[in-house]
């Protein structure tokens, strides 16, 4: 059993990576406002600084678990240093288990089972570990159902932005228009199997750019976002929360819908006026929607 009074996988906006074997930027990540921090053991953690990351790895998971922040650990793959990284962290008690470069729901199965095997060894409660893959490659976007579907302790998948664009030979450019397939495609499998879906990071220290790219993740359908500059954390919480306003118009755009089409009766209307703004059917429905997300933060 998951701890119950752990953050629904929904209303985790911001996932924030941070060097692992780095105290004081773990340490300061609990200010962060990051919903998730990310003790990140691959990419920003080199191979002969492992160890002391994992020797810092529970101090740190109680510091961050204290502010009231799911905690998590970025593990390499199993074949890689990734069952090294699981017998030095686990003891720790992450609530979530990360794992990097992810092509297979073998992958998953194997990791499951190491998980399994080291929560009895610590008297962690069975099942109570989270597993988020991390999709980085071709072969793994193209596998993402099985993958999510590989484990009842998968909650998440998350897809990567510099490996996967390498993985395609694509060019690089701030816009991101070369990930455009990838995100969509990833949203919509994860979707079609009820996972949470982590889009990929902004790789940019581009304020600018940072918004532009948030917002196309909100427009895709993404709850949730990578992110390893923590500065755009703010940002990722902020797009990914309903305002008060946006609450309100959104309201009043279904009260003037369903009054309207009360009034057409049998009548096909072609939709209600509100501030000027033509309310159709599409634009119905997203308010509803809207509202459905506020009520899961609580929101009126």
């Amino acid at each position: 059993m998951k701890s119950i009074d752990r953050l629904a996988p929904q209303l985790r906006r911001s996932w924030s990576f941070l060097p692992g074997a780095d105290q004081k930027a773990l340490l300061d990540g609990c200010h962060s406002g990051a919903d998730v921090l990310v003790q990140e053991l691959e990419t920003f953690t080199p191979p002969e600084r492992r160890p002391a990351a994992h020797r810092i790895s529970a101090g740190i998971i109680a510091e961050w678990r204290s502010a009231g922040i799911i905690t998590s650990v970025r593990v390499n793959p199993l074949d890689k240093g990734g069952v090294a990284d699981l017998e030095g962290v686990m003891h720790g008690r992450p609530d979530i288990i990360m794992m990097s470069l992810v092509a297979d729901a073998e992958q998953v199965i194997a990791l499951d089972q190491i998980v399994t095997r080291l929560e009895q060894q610590h008297g962690i409660p069975p099942g109570q570990t989270e597993l988020v893959p991390n999709i980085e490659t071709t072969i793994g976007l193209i596998n993402t159902m099985a993958i999510a579907k590989a484990s009842p302790r998968v909650t998440a998948v998350l897809v990567a932005t510099e490996d996967m664009v390498a993985d395609i030979g694509a060019e690089r450019t701030r816009a991101g228009r070369e990930l455009d397939y990838v995100r969509s495609r990833f949203r919509v499998e994860c979707a079609a199997v009820g996972v949470c879906a982590i889009d990929c990071p902004y790789s940019f220290a581009d304020s600018e750019g940072a918004e532009a790219d948030m917002r196309l993740s909100r427009n895709l359908g993404y709850k949730a976002k990578a992110v390893v500059n923590p500065q755009f954390v703010e940002v990722v919480n902020r797009v990914l929360t309903p305002t008060s306003s946006e609450v309100r118009l959104a309201s009043r755009m279904i009260a003037a819908f369903d009054e309207a089409r009360i009034a057409a009766g049998e009548k096909r209307i072609p939709g209600a006026i509100v501030d000027g703004f033509l309310v159709e059917v599409p634009d119905y429905l997203a308010a509803k929607r809207l509202l459905a997300r506020a009520a899961q933060f609580g929101i009126s």
